[in-house]
């Protein structure tokens, strides 16, 4: 039987009712960084998705790097994520926590003063979005060894809040520039440690998270989101087909729920030098791919095995119906730009479903 978007598959021990997935777009609506019941509408929204991935939710304090960010490591975020999980489940719908430490992409204002921490002290270029509007990115202080492990337990801890908060499983955001990520990539991780290095040493900081919280919530509830080929907040690496081949391949055999990888940059754009079927042919699991697809391009990937499911950012940001505008081939609204970072319901949860009889 072909498969195709709205085709059953299981993740995390649940049936999803169909192969579309809600991207994780950070919206900085959480200004005490606690989930609160707007977010848990937004959520309960686009719950027809097969599986919906939140925000970036960071693991601590030392974690955050934008205003207005979600957390998943107080009571208080236990607390209020339950707003959002049961909002969803209500609506029978599946839905995984991102697990997210922006490292190096911060600024001093969020850590009173003190400076971000990243795996070596290479800044960033470009701007971070503070409080305040924007300022340079500071040069971070390199992680000593001895507080790495502290970071892998606040993972542990973090993914012990979502179980908790009632999270179907969590998604470790190793993708974009940011912490993790910049543990993979050459660029950014020049230590001469264990950690650095080779790719063996530039994976392992990333598989202690996955061994961490896939013994705390159980591997099948555990995702990954990697991106061999975004350069956002000034990543890159020297040989990003054989560093991302070696992860994917280091990933197999723990039964993870899945592997997600975003395979265009922030413009778009795919990378001819990069092939994204060695990823997929190298990882054992569930392969989520995104980057700019649309019904006939998911329908696509999906039929032919080149994807099991297919992640939709700005699409579901403005149609919290979207399966079932894809079903009857309906238009799709458009994105309003200027709402999409910060304010309330306007250009969150306003924007409309399609009719019904």
């Amino acid at each position: 039987m072909s498969k195709d978007l709205f085709s059953t598959i299981e993740v995390a021990g649940h049936l999803l009712s169909n192969r579309m997935v809600m991207a994780p777009m950070t919206r900085n609506r959480a200004p005490d960084t606690n989930a609160n019941a707007m977010i848990a509408e937004h959520y309960a929204q686009r719950a027809s998705a097969g599986l919906i991935i939140t925000e970036g939710t960071q693991i601590s304090e030392l974690a955050v790097g934008y205003p207005a960010t979600p957390g998943m490591f107080t009571q208080a975020h236990v607390d209020g994520w339950k707003l959002a999980t049961d909002a969803v489940h209500n609506k029978n719908g599946q839905i995984f926590a991102q697990l997210w430490h922006c490292g190096r992409i911060s600024h001093p204002d969020f850590h009173d003063g003190a400076l971000p921490v990243a795996p070596s002290a290479i800044a960033a270029a470009g701007d971070a979005f503070t409080y305040e509007g924007l300022k340079p990115f500071v040069t971070p202080r390199a992680l000593e060894l001895s507080e790495i492990s502290t970071i892998v337990e606040q993972y542990r801890h973090a993914a012990a809040c979502a179980r908790d908060a009632g999270f179907d499983g969590v998604e470790i955001h190793a993708a974009n520039g940011y912490l993790i990520d910049q543990f993979i990539r050459d660029s950014s991780n020049q230590r001469t440690d264990q950690y650095g290095g080779s790719l063996e040493n530039r994976s392992r900081f990333l598989l202690e998270v996955v061994e961490a919280v896939g013994n705390e919530i159980g591997f099948d509830k555990v995702g990954v989101r990697l991106s061999p080929v975004n350069a956002f907040n000034d990543i890159s690496d020297s040989d990003p087909q054989n560093t991302f081949n070696d992860v994917a391949t280091a990933l197999s055999g723990s039964g993870l729920a899945y592997l997600h990888v975003v395979e265009v940059d922030m413009t778009g754009a795919t990378n001819p030098d990069v092939d994204m079927q060695q990823l997929r042919d190298r990882f054992d699991g569930v392969y989520i791919a995104n980057g700019g697809y649309d019904k006939n391009r998911g329908n696509e990937a999906i039929a032919t095995g080149r994807a099991d499911l297919i992640a939709y950012g700005i699409p579901y940001l403005a149609n919290p119906d979207l399966p079932e505008r894809f079903s009857v081939d309906a238009p799709l609204n458009q994105a309003d730009q200027a709402t999409f970072y910060g304010g309330d319901e306007h250009g969150y949860n306003d924007y409309p479903v399609l009719e019904t009889a």
